[in-house]
């Protein structure tokens, strides 16, 4: 699964109709920061990927420096979690780490859940190791499959490679809700949800920063800006996807080199909840500051073209996903 994220996200932009975004999206006066609106109240629900968060939890400190009476709320429970509290219309926003499931769309549509989904980031997943770790320089896909298979893997590090040490490989990663945990067992093990289950799981990728830097023998994965807030913790793995080993970086994961671990990462907003202006602004807000603050937080901006058609998306209310059968929308990655 190769990823050419930059070309195929412009094409997305041009399929969804740039040229009527171009005059009509509304923002917020960015100068307003000084003075706060305090005519504006309300509340935002968002939950879902931890990858996500990071960029959501900035959306909403700069929105309340703006809009100081307006309650945003930032949960943490994974993609699927989320998609399941976006399904049971008990969030306005999912944030998503990869795209929603065919039975997370059929089960929105038996509860009448219409949703617009949006871009708003590249991600990387970084393989990560204890830094005081000296024999691993790289891994190949199939040395990770050989790891995380959900039958027979490999347990010892000498197993991997014969002159690597006789000791136990310690595995760190995302619970089964979270959306990096499908991706990762798809390119790696060939189906989402296919990994060995004896490995510490969580959906705060903090906590796997903590385990893995305190363990020599561990291995783990996450989204990049986890890596990049901690890299003084952490030793970063060079993936060998089939074109020789790379290193996720800004530029590896923009120009889709560092493959096939690249992805683009999303919100999803219940069309229904954008009725409310203020969560509409919000929205709208999340765009034209996803630029500035992906890069702040560790993630890799989209095109502008992209924003302006994610922009698009919100105003003119156009639902679904790119990634479904009989969809109508160019798919962002293939």
């Amino acid at each position: 699964m190769r990823l050419l994220p930059r070309l195929q996200l412009i094409t997305f932009a041009l399929t969804i109709g740039l040229s009527a975004c171009s005059d009509t999206t509304p923002s917020i006066d960015q100068s307003a920061a000084g003075n706060p609106d305090q005519s504006l109240v309300g509340k935002v629900q968002i939950d879902g990927s931890s990858t996500v968060f990071p960029i959501s939890e900035a959306v909403a400190e700069e929105f309340n420096a703006i809009a100081p009476r307006v309650r945003i709320t930032v949960g943490v429970s994974g993609t699927g979690g989320g998609f399941k509290k976006f399904i049971n219309n008990e969030i306005d926003i999912s944030n998503a780490s990869r795209s929603i499931k065919s039975s997370e769309a059929e089960r929105a549509a038996a509860a009448g859940i219409d949703y617009i989904e949006l871009p708003v980031a590249f991600d990387g997943l970084s393989v990560v190791i204890n830094p005081k770790n000296d024999w691993v320089d790289q891994l190949t896909i199939a040395e990770l499959n050989a790891i995380w298979r959900p039958e027979d893997p490999v347990r010892r590090w000498r197993d991997v490679r014969a002159d690597w040490p006789d000791q136990p490989i310690k595995l760190y990663g995302p619970g089964t809700d979270s959306g990096t945990f499908d991706y990762f067992t798809k390119v790696v093990n060939g189906k989402e949800q296919a990994s060995r289950a004896d490995f510490t799981a969580s959906e705060d990728d903090n906590v796997l920063v903590q385990g893995i830097a305190g363990d020599l023998y561990s291995l783990g994965y996450f989204g990049y800006a986890y890596y990049k807030e901690n890299q003084d913790k952490l030793t970063l793995v060079p993936i060998d996807g089939g074109t020789g080993a790379i290193s996720p970086s800004e530029t590896t994961i923009n120009n889709g080199t560092y493959a096939p671990l690249s992805r683009p990462i999303f919100i999803y907003a219940r069309s229904s909840a954008l009725d409310d202006p203020i969560i509409e602004r919000f929205v709208h807000f999340y765009l034209d500051q996803a630029e500035k603050l992906a890069s702040e937080v560790g993630y890799i901006p989209m095109p502008q073209t992209v924003y302006r058609a994610a922009h698009d998306r919100v105003s003119n209310r156009i639902t679904g996903s790119a990634y479904l059968t009989g969809s109508t929308l160019q798919p962002l990655t293939q």
